[in-house]
């Protein structure tokens, strides 16, 4: 075996009270990859925010090459080489390809920035690496596995021998995840090293070749991936043994929501055209397809933010097709957005004013304009318990929870709320295993207690343990349904290839 090119030895990190990491050491060689697995702030995003230097650890040394890194210094990491594509990309829209990777190399009172020079390195590192992008689109125009390709290139291009990715498949549809792991397997025959965080027990597997396990903060295991499996992997890292919960037979109510030839034009985003789609009391609607075919467009209009151009939508009735937010939040309507930062939290504000921020006007929070705190704070301390959200008491500030954490706080003000209709847009990703079961169990008891959802996933088996019906969404349109019964592999592959078009048209 070849010296370690990066060690991290005894690595701790606390925030106040909480022990993010405990004396983690770790060994990545060249030409390795190394799979990071654990469940929700188990640690992992910290060990590596101090690996590139965002934090510094309050003991322990990370040596690259076999010299001590600076703590704290994200530019002495990149000089070491050490590179990291966040989980959330950090592009700038409005820029274009080539400026967002070259942002940061050039001082900023230079004049000519060379573009011509930089176009062609990037042109190069697009070819080398197989990672296909115009140095010139504009980035706000890319699709989320182009904007991972320029993540990746940005490392690249400030020459990473050492490359850390943080959920690299978290917003990627299958295929796309399974050209991206072809891609760093490419990489490392060239002598990169990769750590990848993940959740995904199967993408581990296929992906990586060692695997270190931690849990609570520790390191619990180190396995060589060809002599594991997917069941020890997922006891090792919650520490039990998980089965997700699926679906039983359940009668259905009268319908609760209903949308009848529902158009949208937006300046951005997949249009919707002319869709239809029901969700009755005690029922559970799938709406499966590949990422940007009119998922974000449809939780939109069901959140009140967009406006249909034509069509219909009723709730328990009543015509709802000019729905606003406010009028979304009082009707009851619950929601989980796909995109937890930008619309379902908001970071600064501490986990109690998050859990009540939408019910600031129920009596239960407030009396006569006044925020009755107290109930809000034991509000919010059940629901760290009940979901067991790690990391958080009721004063923590949401954005110092790992992104999994705050995904179980969004659905368990949501679920609390006992709503007649939920639209649950990706409620699992970023989660892990046990997270993923114990969301799932939530979702079903919600269904038992009456509620109509409205479940849109990329993750086919998620959908199929889940839903009572299905439906596929491709290019803004709808299928028709599909029993859960009647939805398999091959049948649900046809719809979401949009196969269903060409059979209805004849």
């Amino acid at each position: 075996m070849t010296e370690p090119i990066l060690e991290l030895d005894g690595i701790t990190k606390r925030f106040g009270a909480l022990t993010a990491n405990d004396a983690i050491s770790l060994r990545l060689r060249q030409g390795e990859i190394l799979a990071l697995l654990g469940e929700n702030g188990a640690g992992k995003t910290t060990l590596m925010n101090i690996l590139f230097g965002h934090y510094a650890a309050d003991a322990g040394e990370v040596r690259v090459h076999g010299r001590p890194l600076p703590p704290g210094q994200p530019r002495a990491a990149i000089a070491a080489g050490v590179g990291m594509v966040h989980q959330h990309f950090t592009l700038a829209g409005n820029l274009t390809v080539t400026e967002n990777i070259t942002l940061g190399t050039e001082p900023l009172l230079r004049l000519d920035s060379r573009r011509a020079e930089a176009k062609a390195r990037i042109r190069n590192l697009s070819e080398t690496f197989g990672l296909p992008v115009d140095p010139d689109a504009r980035v706000a125009d890319l699709s989320v596995g182009e904007r991972q390709r320029v993540e990746i290139l940005k490392a690249l291009y400030r020459n990473a021998r050492i490359l850390i990715l943080d959920e690299p498949t978290a917003v990627l549809a299958a295929p796309e995840a399974e050209q991206l792991f072809r891609i760093l397997r490419g990489m490392t025959a060239t002598g990169l090293s990769i750590i990848f965080i993940s959740h995904k027990l199967h993408e581990v597997m296929a992906a990586s070749d060692r695997v270190t396990v931690l849990r609570g903060g520790r390191v619990v295991a180190e396995r060589r991936t060809a002599d594991t499996s997917p069941a020890e992997l997922a006891e090792l890292m919650v520490g039990r043994s998980v089965t997700r919960p699926r679906r039983a037979a359940h009668p259905v109510g009268a319908p609760v929501l209903v949308a009848r030839g529902l158009t949208v034009r937006e300046g951005h985003g997949t249009p919707l055209d002319a869709i239809d789609f029901d969700v009755a009391q005690g029922e559970i609607l799938g709406i499966v397809g590949v990422s940007g075919n009119g998922q974000a467009t449809l939780g939109r209009v069901l959140s009140g933010l967009a406006r249909p151009l034509a069509g219909t939508l009723t709730f328990d009735g009543r015509d709802i097709t000019r729905l606003t937010p406010r009028q979304a939040v009082q009707l009851g309507l619950g929601r989980i957005p796909e995109d937890r930062h930008a619309e379902g939290t908001v970071g600064d504000l501490t986990v109690w004013e998050n859990a009540v921020l939408e019910r600031l006007r129920e009596p239960a929070f407030s009396t006569r304009g006044f925020v009755r705190r107290a109930a809000a704070r034991s509000f919010a301390a059940e629901l760290i318990r009940r979901f067991d959200i790690r990391g958080a008491g009721p004063d923590t500030r949401t954005r110092l929870l790992s992104g999994g954490n705050m995904q179980k706080l969004i659905l368990g003000r949501n679920i609390a709320a006992r709503p007649r209709f939920l639209l649950a847009n990706q409620p699992t990703r970023g989660l892990d295993e046990g997270a993923i079961a114990a969301v799932h169990a939530e979702l079903l008891a919600a269904r038992a207690e009456g509620a109509a959802i409205l479940l849109v996933s990329e993750d086919l088996e998620e959908a199929v343990g889940l839903s009572d019906r299905i439906q596929a969404i491709v290019k803004g349109r709808l299928s028709a349904p599909v029993t859960a019964e009647a939805a398999d592999a091959r049948t649900l592959g046809l719809m979401m290839a949009g196969i269903w078009e060409t059979r209805h048209a004849g």
